[in-house]
């Protein structure tokens, strides 16, 4: 007699209780084929999770398959819980950026954290350990209450579960816009620094090798979690919010101290995070790669209560977890092992030859289904997309109270000093964090080498919705100038994708012009996609997110020595490299101004990215230039402006252009400080950092405020809407 009552495979068909779970009609019928026979309760809940899109990338797998994944320094692409790129000298970078969005939107401090703890397992589980935690975080205007609420519980989640866990925290991005209210994005990249002979994967291979259970005791949290992921966000949405995953950073760093030192043992066959979908997710993934079965006794798995049943088990999300496949025999040194760092652990089952993953609680049969089709049958959707009418570009804003559109400008949270959210992180020690958040890509030194880890994660949404092929080559683009920006050579990347309903045709359209573009942009500048994250349905009834790719990438610095000192200094020229068009669509001052956002081709030319980037790069390690700072949101006024916050210093600044120009956000421009008199392709000198004065003049605009004045409303502008009451 069943332990456990569930509704039966005729209460599942009639009463359509798939839904509920995910599964569209279509999709409960091709489980059936697949089967042969109507899925149980358990097996319902099995396929759901593993055909979300949150799992399965149902709708945007076509357009994964774009992107270039092999280069000469990738060592490990797509496909397991991290990409690795060689860095030489036995020495590797694993790296991945994952969201945790519709979690965060529910609850947004464990939704942060959980989030940081996710991706921390699946760097560990490679076997690398973190050096670097970086963020990309979208959120509503903070004039709304719910907006700085989300704010404040998603900074306090993430920098509690880094900090207790020992990730330093060196850069990162954030920006505010009403398209994300409701909607917060949160994406978090690690990197790890491993050797060659550790990397581990995620597999299930040799019969009668053993399955371990390592981590949290499972619970009722999370139920559902891939599926809900994969719906929009609304009261009326088929799969229900479930019960919020918790971290437990104290658990995470004993789960990851003992994962690294599991890795050293030769008997470890493979190893994966019980991450979305949990058990059911880690263990039909490791035994669909290794080519096996596998049989689990689900009575062994470890329980924080009475009464959780294998359908609960297998699809909880409950943190600090990792599932191990090791050598029959060896079981006993990883459980001592576990059980000396206070975590629970058990054998919960073995490796079969069967292609089978069969679920046993107490000897009766729960589920029985072929491995190969669960995780690799899931259904893939073409759709048509639908282009948007084109709007006819501002090309002007000469018009415009420029003064006025400068203090907005660099009292909008967007372009003001973030210092608020990233100094609540622990950005490490001085001596390997050479560069941390604040302004530009993280820098960290490789400890006994004189090389250092460059890396960013960067997004430019009102880009890609005003232009999504183009914007989606810029996205890219942006990465790669933060990267040469510290004299690192790019090498490789990771995304996320995040976008609305890929079920309505406009958004569709988004999802398939900006990977095309970013394809594009991949091949051009070298960059192959190692690994990545597709985050749909980021919506509500009322409104979907702008579309907001998000690219982390690495770079590698061979020699430091050019980082001892800052060489910038008082004197210094600044050069404006790249010729500042008239390309305002997706724009902040087209924001501040007209409100929205114009859909307008944005052009960008590759070939002159890499070459340009190339020559700054090589410029800035021989000690030619002293700094460069792309130009991004907000224009050339805008990262004047950062750029004398960042260095308190004044700048007097002349040049000969429009004065709306400055507010320009085209693409291949920077920022150079260099001595005078340099002969930098490309560039024209405007002026200089010098005194205590912000100083830009232009045609028809002449601004000048004390140094003080700026950077009190770079600093001020987030704390003074955090402490708001309004």
């Amino acid at each position: 007699m069943a332990k456990f009552t569930e509704p039966t495979a005729k209460d599942i068909r009639d009463e359509k209780l798939y839904t509920g779970m995910g599964l569209t009609d279509a999709e409960y019928e091709k489980v059936n084929g697949i089967l042969g026979r109507e899925p149980n309760y358990t097996e319902t809940g099995i396929f759901a999770a593993m055909w979300s899109e949150h799992c399965s990338y149902k709708h945007s797998k076509p357009f994964l398959k774009q992107f270039p994944t092999e280069g000469k320094k990738v060592l490990m692409g797509p496909g397991e819980g991290a990409g690795v790129v060689d860095i030489g000298d036995n020495q590797a970078v694993v790296f991945k950026v994952e969201s945790h969005n519709h979690p965060s939107a529910v609850e947004p401090y464990h939704g942060a954290a959980t989030g940081v703890g996710g991706i921390t397992r699946d760097i560990v589980s490679i076997g690398a350990r973190p050096i670097g935690l970086l963020n990309s975080l979208r959120f509503g205007e903070l004039s709304e209450a719910n907006n700085r609420r989300l704010l404040d519980g998603v900074k306090d989640g993430m920098s509690d579960y880094a900090n207790t866990i020992g990730i330093p925290a060196v850069g990162g991005e954030v920006e505010f816009d009403g398209h994300y209210d409701g909607n917060p994005l949160v994406n978090a990249m690690v990197t790890g620094l491993i050797d060659h002979d550790k990397i581990q994967k995620g597999t299930a291979k040799g019969v009668g090798n053993k399955v371990i259970y390592a981590g949290l005791e499972t619970g009722r949290d999370g139920i559902l979690g891939a599926s809900f992921a994969s719906e929009e966000l609304s009261e009326d949405a088929d799969v229900a919010p479930p019960t919020a995953q918790v971290g437990h950073p104290e658990v995470g760093k004993n789960l990851m101290e003992a994962t690294l030192q599991a890795i050293e043992y030769p008997e470890l066959v493979g190893i994966q995070d019980m991450g979305a979908a949990g058990l059911t997710s880690s263990s039909s993934e490791m035994a669909a790669k290794g080519d096996h079965g596998m049989t689990l006794n689900l009575e062994k798995v470890p329980v924080s209560e009475d009464g959780i049943s294998p359908y609960e088990m297998m699809l909880s999300e409950t943190q600090e977890r990792m599932l191990l496949v090791v050598e029959d025999g060896s079981e006993d040194k990883f459980l001592e092992l576990f059980k000396e760092m206070d975590l629970a652990t058990a054998v919960i089952g073995e490796v079969t030859d069967n292609d089978r993953l069969l679920l046993y609680f107490e000897d009766e049969l729960y589920a029985d289904i072929p491995v190969q089709p669960l995780s690799e049958e899931a259904p893939v959707y073409v759709l048509e997309g639908e282009k948007p009418e084109e709007d006819t570009p501002r090309e002007d804003y000469s018009d415009e109270d420029l003064d006025t559109a400068f203090k907005s400008l660099i009292s909008h949270p967007t372009i003001a000093n973030k210092a608020l959210i990233y100094d609540a992180f622990d950005s490490g020690d001085a001596d390997t964090t050479l560069q941390k958040s604040g302004f530009g890509a993280g820098i960290v030194k490789i400890e006994g080498t004189d090389k250092a880890v460059s890396m960013t994660l960067d997004g430019k949404s009102r880009y890609v919705y005003a232009d999504p092929y183009n914007g989606g080559k810029e996205v890219v683009a942006q990465a790669y100038r933060d990267i040469i920006a510290t004299g690192a050579e790019p090498l490789a990347m990771t995304n996320c994708l995040n976008y609305g309903s890929p079920e309505k045709p406009l958004i569709y359209n988004q999802l398939g012009e900006s990977t095309k573009g970013m394809a594009e942009a991949c091949e051009a500048l070298g960059t192959p996609v190692v690994s990545g994250n597709v985050s749909l349905y980021n919506e509500t009834k009322e409104a979907s997110i702008l579309p907001t790719p998000v690219i982390g990438m690495v770079g590698l610095i061979e020699d430091i020595g050019f980082l001892k000192e800052d060489k910038v200094k008082d004197g210094d020229a600044l050069y404006l490299v790249g010729e500042l068009k008239p390309q305002f669509q997706g724009s902040q001052i087209e924001k501040l101004i007209d409100g929205d956002i114009r859909k307008a081709r944005r052009d960008i030319d590759l070939g002159l990215e890499a070459e340009r980037g190339e020559m700054l790069r090589k410029m800035y390690v021989a000690g030619d230039i002293h700094r460069i700072a792309p130009l991004g949101r907000g224009g050339l006024i805008a990262k004047l402006a950062q750029l004398a916050g960042f260095y308190n210093t004044g700048v007097d600044v002349d040049i000969d252009v429009r004065g709306d120009l400055l507010f320009s956000e085209s693409a291949s421009n920077y920022l150079v400080a260099a001595p005078s008199g340099m002969d930098i392709d490309g560039a024209v000198e405007i002026g200089k950092l010098t005194g205590q004065s912000f100083k830009v003049q232009a045609q028809n605009f002449n601004a000048e405020y004390d140094i003080e004045e700026i950077n009190a409303t770079l600093k001020g502008a987030i704390p003074e809407w955090m402490n708001s009451t309004d």
